[in-house]
């Protein structure tokens, strides 16, 4: 039995609902597959997946294979975009010798950090719709629909993946990650007045829009992007929207709860620094005036 499936830009694809052990259904996702990885999009894709990568060799090629086949199962028109951050291990190799035709590898010479790599990628994006997402996928690509809902229908410009918003499932976060959460998170409040629960979630998604707008301003290559982004978006009136997903801590994280506080600190002060200097002027507001007139 077959069943309409809804596609991210409101079409709709036909999908066997049998369950998924069935043959036929995985020769029809086989073959979606093959048609993504082999044939170039014509035009502009509907959703754009950046993922920033620092010698990622042990985790890269798992995180494309769920990525691809989670992706390839809802929209045909997509593309993937993994941010290299001047790896020195490998990664950017066995990326391209994928051979996939709808991946980009996008490359830096030097380690500038993930805000950089992040942006790089998203600046390199073509789609109507802009995730990005951790290489070590702690928030599984299984989450993206939940986020993509209240962009697509208009009700928000980003969807921002919460580990502390109603509804969302944390499993095995250490105690030392907890304390470092709720402290950033109280000083993310009484400095900036922001009110979200969770700036730090590695899983973010953008109309091409708000994407845009954003990125030509955001200067924070470390650890505190996310916060510089959330932070501009509310200053430049962009709605945000908080979604529970589903959250583990995974094994080889980089995140050091000294340094990274030590870090977060001084970039709250850039922060503050860089809106004073006025370097956050949304580019949108000048081309919205030129559009209306």
């Amino acid at each position: 039995m077959s069943a309409a499936v809804n596609r991210l830009d409101g079409g709709d694809v036909l999908a066997e609902t049998a369950p998924s052990f069935d043959l036929p259904s995985q020769l029809d996702q086989l073959e979606r597959y093959r048609h993504w990885a082999t044939t170039p999009l014509k035009v502009d894709p509907v959703l754009s997946v950046v993922i920033p990568a620092y010698n990622e060799t042990q985790r890269i090629l798992p995180t494309i294979g769920a990525v691809v086949s989670h992706v390839c199962s809802l929209e045909p028109s997509w593309e993937l975009i993994i941010s290299d951050d001047g790896s020195s291990d490998g990664t950017r190799r066995i990326v391209r010798e994928l051979g996939l035709v709808n991946l980009k590898v996008v490359e830096t010479p030097t380690n500038t950090g993930k805000g950089g790599a992040v942006r790089r990628g998203v600046q390199a994006a073509r789609g109507e719709f802009i995730l990005f997402a951790d290489a070590d996928q702690a928030t599984p690509i299984e989450q993206l629909e939940l986020l993509l809902g209240p962009v697509k229908t208009g009700e928000a410009d980003i969807a921002v993946g919460s580990r502390r918003a109603g509804g969302a499932d944390v499993r095995g976060r250490s105690l030392g990650r907890r304390i470092l959460s709720d402290g950033l998170r109280r000083l993310v409040k009484l400095g900036f007045g922001l009110s979200h629960g969770d700036t730090q979630c590695g899983f973010k998604l953008f109309s091409r829009d708000a994407a845009e707008r954003l990125f030509a301003v955001q200067r924070i290559d470390g650890f505190s992007f996310d916060l510089e982004l959330l932070y501009i978006a509310s200053r430049v009136g962009l709605r945000v929207v908080d979604v529970p997903v589903r959250w583990f801590d995974s094994p080889g994280s980089t995140v050091n709860g000294g340094r990274d506080t030590l870090l977060f600190l001084v970039d709250l002060g850039r922060i503050r620094l860089n809106e004073a200097l006025g370097r956050y002027r949304d580019p949108g507001h000048g081309r919205r005036n030129q559009e209306g007139t």
